[in-house]
């Protein structure tokens, strides 16, 4: 896979605002469902121009939805996808999250 495949968006909410306010940064991204560790690690390196320290990988469950419509409600579920949080050296930063 390349490194734009394994990387598919950041994830922007509160918590990881909050993660990247500190000495040590820690960016959150949604990635691929089959990319690993070491995979992420180095397309964070290839894309961005940092070095990561560590990577934590968790698998985001589904969770069951239901909208409304004219004829009832159906319900369904949102999809599972794969999060990384990825560690960085202090004093790297990624200017393309930042806003720099």
């Amino acid at each position: 896979m390349e490194a734009y495949q394994i990387i598919v968006e950041p994830v922007l909410t509160e918590k990881t605002n909050a993660q990247r306010d500190g000495e040590i940064k820690k960016y959150t991204f949604k990635v691929h469902n089959k990319a690993n560790k070491r995979q992420v690690m180095s397309a964070v390196e290839e894309l961005f121009s940092v070095k990561p320290v560590s990577c934590n990988i968790l698998n985001v469950k589904e969770k069951p939805r239901s909208t409304r419509s004219k004829s009832g409600f159906r319900s369904g579920s949102t999809s599972a996808w794969k999060k990384a949080i990825v560690t960085l050296k202090s004093g790297d930063k990624i200017d393309a999250i930042e806003g720099v």
